[in-house]
């Protein structure tokens, strides 16, 4: 029989949470909510506030919350785009790139012992099977 497609979902969204839950406290330990982590995480690839509500699926209101929070703590600030002066894009300050990689690494070690329960051939399957799942379809 067939996986149910909402039954591997809520697995694989129980998986995610239980590594962030993890490693809040860490990222507490670093001045940062799980959700100002995400922020972080994005704002190189996704600099431009719009943007970056779009890419991580959220309200522009709770972007514009998130950023005043972590310009706040000195984790990011706002530039004016010279392309366009009406704009304004976030960069990370060295302290934001120190948190988000610390952070990162946390996550990845947190889901690296997760991984380490099953086998590197299921390892390499279970990558190839979510790239697969990532690529566009036609």
């Amino acid at each position: 029989m067939p996986a149910d497609a909402a039954r591997l979902w809520t697995l694989n969204h129980r998986l995610l949470t239980v590594v962030l839950d993890a490693c809040s406290g860490e990222m507490a330990e670093l001045g940062l909510e799980t959700k100002e982590f995400f922020v972080l995480a994005e704002v190189a690839a996704s600099p431009y506030p719009a943007e970056l509500a779009a890419k991580l699926v959220i309200p522009k209101a709770s972007v514009t919350v998130y950023v005043r929070n972590l310009v706040a703590k000195g984790f990011m600030w706002r530039e004016i785009d010279d392309t366009d002066l009406r704009r304004h894009r976030l960069v990370l300050t060295p302290e934001g790139e120190a948190a988000r990689d610390r952070s990162l690494a946390a996550l990845a070690a947190e889901f690296d012992r997760r991984l380490a329960r099953i086998v590197p051939q299921d390892r390499t399957e279970l990558q190839r099977i979510l790239l697969a799942m990532l690529e566009p379809e036609e």
